[in-house]
């Protein structure tokens, strides 16, 4: 059975609301909905064990990224109120679906 739509996509501002990184705001790096997951920009931060790989130009050592968090653990952020929001899908007049704020009823799609 297919999975609904995720709320969250690439480049929006969210809030982390659960974990570690609890309270930290950033950009929506990447999104893999098959997983249900996100990648936060300057949040969960996880240690990698590179080797090096000279044709690649790839320094050995250990690297410090960010690693993918749940997409439940995340609320977007609303551009017009700025509050931490959950999201509503509207259809407009024209017949586009549009993603909503619950909170202000703001269009969060541009």
């Amino acid at each position: 059975m297919p999975q609904p739509a995720m709320a969250i996509r690439k480049n929006d501002n969210v809030v982390v609301i659960a974990g570690r990184d609890r309270g930290k705001r950033g950009r929506v790096l990447s999104v893999v909905p098959d997983k249900r997951r996100v990648v936060v920009e300057g949040v969960n931060f996880v240690k990698r064990h590179t080797k090096a790989n000279p044709q690649r130009n790839i320094k050995g050592g250990i690297v410090e990224r960010e690693a993918s968090l749940n997409a439940s653990n995340v609320q977007l952020v609303c551009p017009e109120c700025g509050a931490a929001t959950r999201i509503g899908r509207r259809k407009l007049d024209d017949g586009k679906s549009v993603r909503y704020c619950v909170k202000c009823k703001g269009v969060v799609d541009k």
